[in-house]
């Protein structure tokens, strides 16, 4: 009797192959929206790095399409099954191989979670900066795949700012090692920094080698909250003209803190109109935090400064702010950024759109960085026709941000959801290099195909 090339891989490895239908369900998608519902042949789980290169050269052989995974805390669709193709989840690939206090370094594996490096390095007076809302759970490959952003990176930048180097398992099998163990080094191209954000399109990231920051000494968090969200906005240029630094700059607008109190039993909207969250860290924390608050105060806010538990809380109620999904609303949370300055004009752009489109609209923002993820939702009661409104909606806040000198995406990736948007921030050109790199490392195509370039 023939053997199929799954039965080929089963023999290669007999404990990481699994086809059950309750596996396959749950590995066929990550938490963004789906356009439509694939379940993958197999769902392999790789152990050591041998493992995905004979995932890797089983998949060369036969020429069957791999997406990598980790925890599948992507909102971009990056993860989602596509025909025909295997998941390979690195989850159980999630040891920290050393931490080195003095380089102020961290070596791992991919499946490691965010969270957990974090508790590592603090042993040593360290911290891994970047911190997704998703930061519990989601794991360092996965924030390597996307590039993933944060509450931190106003101050500590993206992933991609704190990734050194990689080893990565290339479509063929081949493990190759890119960057270096050092802060600065400029060696040829910048390999690690095109894997990083390349959503497992170019190889499988199997360890990854990261910069830690000084965990800081002393932290302030302040809640200023405005009438409505333009003044908030404001606040924010307002700080960035004062030259001071937070670590953290939130904000919230009124819709939003109005669905957090429904949900957590909070008060903030009863506070304010608007809440711009911000938190300063390091030796300098109380006197950044002395001078943003007094530059809040002279715009009108009411601003208090927030004690450890109240401050965390609210730090942790801005990670729940996209809220959870719903049964009765058709809902979708957009990612996009715009340059600081124009965070305003875009926000009220929004609100006009949304009115004019009769669409559900709130919106959060990383506004150190102009990071806004506004979230449109609409009624399933409604219809077709209302889920064809937010479409539009959302295919218009696309084209404004770009018109505001913006992108599509501004920590999320592009994935398989937003790759209709792509040909409209970048020219063909570009999208026709990016083609020519993707077929260098994956001449096949078998690399996650479908997702975060058009090909």
């Amino acid at each position: 009797m023939a053997h199929t090339p799954l039965d080929e891989l089963r023999q290669a490895l007999p404990d990481c192959v699994s086809c059950a239908p309750d596996d396959l369900a749950r590995y066929s998608r990550d938490t963004g929206p789906q356009l439509q519902t694939v379940l993958p042949s197999a769902v392999i789980h790789a152990r050591t790095v041998e493992d995905v290169q004979a995932v890797m050269q089983w998949a060369t052989r036969h020429r069957v399409p791999v997406v990598s995974r980790g925890a599948g805390s992507g909102l971009s669709g990056g993860a989602h099954a596509t025909e025909g193709c295997v998941i390979l989840s690195l989850e159980l690939m999630n040891t920290i191989l050393g931490i080195n206090p003095d380089d102020e370094t961290a070596v791992v594996e991919p499946g490691v979670i965010n969270a957990d490096l974090n508790t590592a390095a603090a042993q040593h007076g360290l911290m891994y900066a970047p911190d997704p809302a998703s930061y519990r759970w989601s794991t360092i490959g996965g924030n390597v795949a996307t590039n993933a952003g944060g509450l931190r990176c106003a101050k500590y930048g993206v992933t991609r700012d704190s990734v050194l180097a990689l080893k990565v398992v290339l479509a063929d099998g081949t493990l190759i090692s890119t960057g270096h163990s050092t802060f600065k080094g400029v060696a040829g191209y910048d390999l690690t920094a095109l894997m990083t954000g390349s959503e497992g399109t170019l190889g499988v990231v199997v360890q990854v080698t990261v910069r830690l920051r000084y965990l800081p000494q002393d932290v302030h968090t302040l809640a200023a909250f405005f009438d409505d969200f333009p003044r908030a906005a404001a606040g924010v240029l307002a700080i960035g003209r004062a030259r001071v630094q937070p670590s953290i700059l939130e904000l919230l607008d009124g819709r939003t803190l109005e669905a957090l109190d429904g949900v957590h039993g909070s008060d903030l909207r009863q506070r304010g109109g608007s809440l711009l969250l911000v938190r300063t860290d390091g030796y300098g924390a109380a006197a950044e935090a002395e001078a943003i608050r007094t530059v809040l105060v002279g715009l009108g806010a009411d601003v208090s400064r927030e004690e450890s538990d109240e401050a965390d809380r609210l730090v942790d109620l801005r990670r729940h702010s996209r809220g959870d999904d719903v049964d009765d609303l058709f809902r979708v949370g957009e990612d996009v950024a715009v340059p600081k300055s124009r965070l305003v004009d875009y926000v009220e752009a929004l609100e006009a759109m949304a009115e004019r489109h009769s669409v559900h609209l709130k919106i959060v923002a990383h506004a150190g960085d102009g990071n806004l993820h506004p979230t449109f939702w609409v009624a399933r009661s409604e219809g077709r026709q209302a889920q064809d409104r937010l479409n539009e909606a959302l295919d218009e806040s696309v084209r404004l941000a770009l018109d505001f000198g913006g992108t599509i995406t501004g920590e999320h990736g592009v994935g398989q959801y937003k790759l209709r948007w792509l040909a409209w921030e970048q020219s063909p050109a570009v999208l026709e290099l990016q083609g020519r790199i993707k077929e260098v490392f994956d001449p096949l195509g078998i690399l996650n195909p479908g997702k975060a370039i058009v090909a």
